[in-house]
């Protein structure tokens, strides 16, 4: 009863939940090396709540885990209580749309597969002491977001409702998926959950859902995942569907974001380095098919990215965000040379918004990856010590290691997040001797 209330949908009884079953959620569990810093939760879309997250990871070996949001920070806080009380590190943060406009690069298309002129990034290492001011940073966004949604679902509705299907209804079936009451952000995952979930209802599963799909909707399934659809018994029967969806479908119904809803990047990363937080440009590259099967071969940053790394930094970016299993390795191997020259951090994580993913990721336990696990301790020492003291932020410049090359502070500061007790960070600002220390 207790490993059901992880995904209760009230908070405070999914802590108790986890604060009872403690550290025992890892036995007989074999810990590895591995971290992943981009895993999402219900507060933007995912199977998992933050709580239920963080025991999933525990229980894939991870020694880290560190939430990352659309456009939310409203799990934050119960996730880094959630890993307190299984005693595995955790760092918070969110990820953001923001418009290029004004920058070397404007007009391009970077990272983004839906629109041009406009790029994901991340804010990651949130001190705990400004999720508000993050959480307050972030809603007029995603109250245009909603705006927006509204005005998809109603163009979604044109084409199912043609078809025969009965419309959706954006306040019940796809706002009441989300946590938007509560934070959260609504997205086209949810648009698109709704849509599968009323495909079910309407067909069931199986060869009747697939034939509508095909030939109504006109929408060709790969052949393995057409074997996976005609499964009745599939336990990711959703999302594989709406992942399906969401290369083939969604550009048919989108409606392109304003400058309300995806900000200046000038302005977006202004704003994270001013709390003390880490911006992180999400590189894409070039990609083939995707881990979460939800992105088509296409081309992206990789023909002008000797022109994106320097701007990147002159714009204010700290660091560089990357998943390993998504590239080819003379690809990340280009962009860590790129980062290297830039003096910007590298920082890893696989995203995790479907029930079908795993939560480990070997792959970072190989040569040309190792130094991303001590890259996340770094980012784990930098949240917690600068939600004690901002000047120990690991890019403040107050910070008593300013002076240093970046790798040089990044193995400092992994030696100290290495050191943290994970049931207590809060005490993590007592280790702060060892940065300066060469004898430790």
């Amino acid at each position: 009863m207790t490993l059901a209330l992880l995904n209760d949908p009230d908070v405070g009884k999914r802590l108790a939940a986890v604060r009872e079953l403690g550290e025992s959620v890892k036995q007989g569990i074999v810990l590895t090396d591995e971290v992943n810093n981009h895993v999402h939760t219900i507060y933007s879309f995912s199977p998992y709540t933050p709580t239920l997250a963080a025991v999933k990871a525990a229980q894939a070996g991870l020694q880290a885990v560190g939430i990352m949001d659309h456009d939310s920070v409203s799990g934050c806080a119960e996730m880094l209580e959630a890993c307190k009380a299984i005693g595995i590190a955790s760092t918070a943060g969110f990820e953001m749309r923001v418009d290029m406009t004004g920058t070397a690069v404007e007009g391009r298309k970077t990272n983004n597969p839906d629109t041009l002129n406009n790029s994901y990034m991340a804010a990651h290492g949130i001190p705990a002491t400004q999720f508000q001011a993050a959480r307050e940073f972030l809603r007029p966004m995603n109250e245009a977001r909603i705006l927006r949604d509204r005005e998809q679902v109603a163009r979604l509705n044109e084409i199912i409702a043609g078809l025969g299907l009965k419309p959706l209804d954006f306040d019940r079936d796809v706002a009441g998926l989300s946590q938007a009451a509560s934070g959260g952000s609504i997205t086209e995952r949810h648009i698109l959950c709704a849509l599968s979930l009323r495909l079910i209802e309407t067909f069931g599963r199986g060869a009747a859902l697939i034939r509508f799909v095909k030939e109504k909707l006109d929408t060709p399934i790969p052949p393995k995942l057409e074997k996976v659809l005609l499964d009745e018994a599939n336990p990711h029967y959703v999302y594989d569907l709406l992942g399906l969806f969401k290369s083939s479908l969604v550009p048919r119904f989108f409606v392109q974001p304003g400058r309300r809803e995806c900000i200046s990047i000038l302005d977006a990363v202004r704003f994270v380095n001013g709390i003390g937080a880490i911006p992180a440009y999400a590189y894409l590259g070039d990609v083939g098919e995707s881990p979460t099967g939800d992105k088509k071969a296409e081309k992206f940053e990789d023909d002008y990215l000797d022109q994106l790394v320097p701007e990147l930094k002159r714009i204010g970016f700290k660091a560089i965000t990357y998943m390993p299993p998504r590239n080819t390795l003379e690809q990340l191997v280009r962009l860590q040379r790129l980062c290297a020259a830039n003096e910007l951090m590298e920082i890893s994580g696989v995203d995790i918004n479907s029930s079908r993913q795993e939560f480990s990721c070997p792959i970072i336990m190989t040569p040309p990856f190792r130094h991303l696990t001590e890259a996340t301790w770094a980012l784990i020492a930098h949240e917690k010590l600068a939600t004690a003291n901002p000047d120990y932020a690991l890019f403040s410049a107050r910070n008593p290691l300013a002076g240093l090359p970046l790798n040089e502070r990044i193995r400092r500061y992994a030696r100290v997040g290495a050191r943290i007790d994970s049931r207590t960070p809060e005490r993590a600002i007592e280790l702060t001797p060892m940065l300066t220390s060469d004898s430790i």
